[in-house]
């Protein structure tokens, strides 16, 4: 295995990163969240969490900094490819598999990043396997988000930074919402418009009806929550 030493511009991706199927690659949502990150203060003596790796490409911006970074995927062929991407950048990072509430019980961090899946979806249930795992989130697109903002609280030091980012289909004002109700403080810190995708495309006609997209549209928005613990 070709092994490189990264050393990344701000709000730079790592190259050239192993991505197999099934695994979500680092898109605009990824780029607009890595530019957010860049805006933190981080450096060595500070913990991050990545909450859904995929293919480790948020956690190794940040270890590239020279923060202690932690990443966590529910899936194993996501976590054994963050480690392999981790292995080839020479950064170091800690890659668990499991549901990041389990797995990161007790433990607080200064800065907590999530690209988590927030496509609205027909089905009730999140997806338990399968490429869809990684962008569906049920009718609202809010089953995991609503879970980041209940437990943020537990996972962050006192002043310390949520970054999360999600369409502006699933409801940045009810992420607010929530996370104020959480004891949070946030705001939404970047927003980017992006062509809508093909899952969107195949969906478009019940976004429709379920009042989430209007006629015609092609384009989605897309925001950056920033919040801070009081």
């Amino acid at each position: 295995m070709t092994r490189t030493s990264t050393a990344l511009t701000r709000g730079a991706l790592p190259p050239a990163l192993i991505a197999p199927p099934g695994v979500y690659k680092p898109q605009a949502d990824t780029r607009l969240l890595a530019e957010a990150l860049a805006q933190e203060d981080l450096g060595p003596g500070t913990d991050v969490l990545e909450i859904g790796t995929g293919t480790g490409a948020l956690a190794l911006t940040a270890a590239a900094r020279g923060a202690r970074v932690t990443a966590v995927d529910v899936s194993w062929t996501a976590v054994t490819t963050a480690r392999l991407n981790a292995l080839r950048h020479r950064l170091p990072l800690r890659v668990v598999h499991g549901d990041f509430e389990a797995r990161t019980a007790g433990r607080r961090y200064d800065v907590v990043v999530t690209n988590p899946p927030y496509v609205p979806a027909p089905a009730e249930r999140l997806p338990e396997r399968g490429p869809e795992r990684a962008w569906d989130a049920g009718p609202d697109g809010r089953g995991v988000i609503d879970r980041i903002c209940a437990g943020a609280p537990a996972m962050l030091r006192p002043g310390g930074v949520l970054l999360m980012v999600h369409s502006a289909m699933s409801g940045a004002e009810e992420t607010l919402d929530r996370l104020a109700r959480s004891g949070l403080d946030g705001e939404i810190a970047a927003r980017a418009s992006v062509p809508w995708g093909p899952v969107l495309r195949s969906r478009r006609a019940w976004l429709e009806r379920r009042g989430l997209a209007a006629a015609a549209e092609e384009w989605e928005e897309l925001v950056v929550i920033r919040a801070r613990n009081l």
